[in-house]
Formats: C-alpha cells, structure tokens, sequence
C-alpha cells in the first residue's frame, strides 16, 4: 500500500529523486585547469591522470551521501583536489581562489575546503558491504520484487526449457544452400 502511493506522496511534496553526478563538472574544471594551467604539454598528461583519477574518485563519492548534501560542483572539487593531493598537477588553493574571484562567489575558500574536507570523510567512512551483507540485501530484494515477479521469471525458465527439449526431439530440415 505505501509503494502504490509513494510516487503521489513525493508529488505532493514537489520532493524529486533526481541526484545530479559531478562527472560533467568534472569535465568543466579540467578544461579550466588547461587555461589556467597555459596547456603546456607536460601538464596536459598530468591533467589527464588528474582527470581519470578524479572520475574515480567521484565513484567512490556516489557510493556515500555526500550527493544528497553537495552540490555536483562541490563534489567535483573536492574530486579532484583529492586526486591532485596524489598527482600534484598544480596548486590547487590558488586555483580555487582564481574561480572564487571570477565567480564573485558568496563562500570563501575555507568555506569550500570545510565542505570538501566534510566530502573526504563521507568517502573515507563508507565501507563496502561484505559478500555475507550482499546475500542478505538480495534476499531482502527479491522479498520486495513480490511472488508475481518471482512466478514469472520461473515461468519463462520452465518455458525455454520446454522449448530446448523440444527443439532437440524435433528433426532439423536441411538447409537451402545444402
């Protein structure tokens, strides 16, 4: 009865499930990074692993609730400020008070990194669940999917392998370029 009236209840509400990943803002500041940077092409490699660390690190990132709380930007940042802590492709306080300058934004750059220091700590708490969990929360799925969801996947198997028996007893015709 709830499920049936979920969606209704989120309407009324104007409450959306819609999460927006960082992975395009990502993107943004990389380009970015390339100006600022003067696209010499020693930092243009470096740029690229910062990226592909980056859009690693955002995966790790849409596993907590940090998405629930940041904006994409912030979580883009705070992305690739880890990923420069590794790669050290440039100086990335300096870079973030370049884009709060151009912005005329209303957080200052503590602000930010508080932010993304509370991000890294989203990621650095989150634990993957063990392969016991994993078999629990599948249970508890397939519990949800309801028996008329189960029926109908049995239903399929027991016709194709009716079909499988069948299409072995049955005799093959020759084929036309035989």
């Amino acid at each position: 009865m709830i499920l049936n009236n979920e969606m209704i209840i989120y309407q009324s509400l104007e409450f959306d499930l819609i999460v927006y990943a960082p992975y395009r803002s990502i993107e943004g500041f990389i380009n970015d990074m390339e100006e600022f940077c003067g696209s010499k092409d020693d930092q243009l490699q470096g740029l690229k692993n910062l990226h592909e660390a980056a859009k690693m690190e955002v995966d790790k990132i849409m596993l907590t609730d940090a998405p629930l709380l940041f904006p994409p930007g912030q979580l883009a940042l705070a992305a690739l400020r880890s990923s420069n802590g590794v790669h050290r492709v440039l100086d990335f306080e300096r870079y973030l008070k370049r884009i709060l300058s151009r912005q005329n934004s209303e957080h200052t750059t503590s602000e930010l990194i508080e932010s993304f220091n509370a991000i890294d700590s989203w990621v650095k708490r989150y634990k993957f669940p063990s392969e016991k969990d994993l078999k629990h929360i599948n249970r508890k799925l397939k519990s949800c999917w309801g028996l008329s969801f189960y029926d109908e996947s049995k239903k399929r198997e027991k016709k194709s392998k009716h079909k499988s028996k069948r299409s072995s007893n049955e005799p093959t015709l020759p084929s036309l370029n035989e």
